[in-house]
């Protein structure tokens, strides 16, 4: 079993072929104490870990999670999380696709946005034209009962009225 984030950081360090004592050094921290971390002696705080994380040139929410400082972000159907689990890729590899990832994401986002925002003004456009259209039936109804009513012959070329005493919606 992995002690996770010890053997997480010396992955990421070994990938970067960064020796112990120069991540120490980047990092801030003692070479003993690094060496512990790596060993699940000890474990490190966020602060550390963020300085850890500058020596490694990755992101610090990487090893925020790692270490369960922090969640990794839902609803990423589990890319995120494989991509950072993966020991097969480099760090640099890692952040370049999760890049990748999350512009499709916003993209896709932003797209989805934009079509609901389309509909909610073709749906108000529809609601428009449906109360015009009802106004515009009920002006031809009432002047097609006037034209119909008693000392009024129908005109037959007329299409609003069918000459059986019925009336009917203009065509349009």
């Amino acid at each position: 079993m992995r002690n996770s984030i010890g053997d997480y950081i010396r992955e990421q360090r070994e990938q970067a072929r960064i020796s112990m004592r120069q991540l120490a050094q980047a990092a801030g921290v003692s070479n003993p104490y690094l060496s512990q971390i790596e060993r699940g002696l000890r474990k490190p705080s966020a602060d550390i870990l963020q300085q850890i994380a500058k020596g490694l040139r990755i992101s610090a929410e990487a090893l925020y999670v790692q270490a369960g400082i922090l969640e990794d972000r839902p609803a990423d159907s589990g890319v995120r999380s494989a991509l950072l689990a993966d020991s097969e890729l480099s760090e640099r590899q890692k952040q370049v696709l999760l890049e990748i990832y999350e512009s499709f994401r916003r993209e896709n986002a932003a797209a989805t946005e934009a079509r609901a925002a389309e509909a909610a003004e073709a749906a108000a456009e529809a609601a428009d034209g449906a109360q015009a259209s009802r106004a515009s039936w009920s002006v031809a109804t009432a002047e097609t009962q006037q034209d119909d009513s008693p000392g009024h012959a129908a005109d037959p070329s007329d299409p609003a009225a069918d000459n059986s005493g019925q009336t009917m919606p203009p065509v349009r």
